[in-house]
């Protein structure tokens, strides 16, 4: 039986891509940022190979790299998570996903209020903590829908769970991901419900992302096409809208994310596993929380040798990101940055440096050659620079 166990770091840029300055992204580097803080230690992956990777220079390379390293260009228009991770897939998006800076336009809302049943307050781009410590006053006294954006391409709904159950909230995401269409067709819809009283409101572990079907075949439909097993753990179903994945379990951050992936080496499966680590971005970058990305970074990299111990002769290990967001600069916003790609295992050829590959998408075709699944996504396989001669 062959495992991958694919993880990606959400958010974790390695440097400013050549055409940062077109998204206003001029001198991000979400490593570098992170490497900055007393409380960066990363050890077990510098070992792999992480600071040889072209570009990366904030800490010292690995004298003799364990692992195949690999430094990615997105290919595709844009920087959030939904492209990042449709690109992994195989799936090239040539213009961004909508986005709506002065909120959206009436006539949507106003359908959207219509099929609910419920007026709409807010409407502009936020961060998630304080719009609701801006609206969830009026939200709890009206019922009215704390209706945000931000950067992203999103819809964000956010309610009380006194004021709207869980489920009912969901049932207006659904709602507005029927309505979000043609050009309003943004990459997800998200619950956001939240709990407490004025002014401590916070925000609940229930959030749930209504994705956008992704357009193509991806790596994911391919792999369960062919009868093998597609593991999806923490948001990678909901980014996928649960198409090409066989068995998902959903988690409420980095920590639970970990565990689960090594409660996954040490189970029989057949394919891949595929992990997404969202605390990078929605706890620390989006917040410009240096200190709170270094520990979360060393966290991954203190789980590290209990992943490495497990893997099986034929197993795969590999880390990588979607986009950056560099939490040093002024913005909190994604940032368009080069991508990290350490791979690990029993068979992977120790040092190999793959340079600088023109697209996420090579992950994924060579994630279908190992599994010798024809291939019909973008990308290259670049498995045999990977695996010993």
């Amino acid at each position: 039986m062959k495992r991958v166990f694919l993880i990606v770091l959400d958010s974790v840029g390695i440097g400013e891509m050549p055409d940062a300055a077109q998204y206003g992204d001029q001198g991000s580097n979400t490593l570098a940022a992170a490497a900055s803080s007393e409380y960066f230690s990363m050890p077990n992956m510098q070992a792999l190979g992480l600071f040889n990777i072209d570009g990366v220079t904030c800490r010292p390379g690995a004298e003799h790299p364990k692992g195949a390293f690999a430094r990615m260009t997105e290919r595709s228009k844009g920087k959030d998570t939904t492209i990042g991770h449709w690109e992994i897939a195989g799936i090239d998006s040539p213009k961004p996903l909508p986005t709506y800076p002065e909120g959206f336009p009436a006539s949507l809302l106003e359908k959207f209020s219509s099929r609910t049943g419920r007026r709409v307050i807010c409407n502009k781009p936020y961060s998630g903590t304080e719009v609701i410590k801006e609206y969830g006053k009026e939200h709890v006294e009206t019922g009215a829908l704390i209706v945000y954006t931000s950067a992203d391409s999103v819809f964000q709904i956010a309610a009380h769970e006194s004021v709207v159950p869980v489920e009912e909230l969901y049932q207006y995401c659904e709602i507005a991901r029927e309505l979000l269409t043609g050009e309003h067709s943004v990459g997800r819809v998200i619950a956001r419900p939240f709990t407490g009283t004025y002014p401590d409101f916070t925000r609940t572990s229930n959030r749930h992302d209504f994705s956008l079907l992704p357009p193509g075949v991806t790596m994911l439909d391919q792999l369960s096409n062919a009868g093998l097993d597609v593991i999806a753990v923490g948001k990678i179903n909901d980014i996928f809208a649960g198409r090409g994945i066989t068995q998902f379990t959903r988690t409420s951050g980095n920590s639970e994310g970990l565990a689960q992936t090594l409660e996954w080496t040490k189970k029989d499966f057949h394919g891949l596993c595929f992990v997404n680590l969202v605390d990078f971005d929605m706890l620390y970058g989006h917040r410009n929380d240096v200190e709170g990305y270094a520990k979360g970074l060393t966290e991954v990299d203190q789980a590290v040798p209990g992943l490495l111990e497990n893997l099986r002769e034929e197993d795969l290990l590999m880390f990588t990101a979607d986009h950056g967001c560099d939490p040093s600069t002024l913005s909190t916003d994604h940032s368009r940055e080069y991508t990290p790609w350490l791979i690990a295992g029993p068979g992977v050829r120790k040092g190999a440096n793959l340079g600088t590959l023109p697209s996420f998408a090579d992950i994924g075709a060579t994630i279908l050659d190992y599994f010798n699944v024809k291939q019909e996504i973008t990308g290259i396989s670049r498995l045999k620079d990977i695996l010993k001669k």
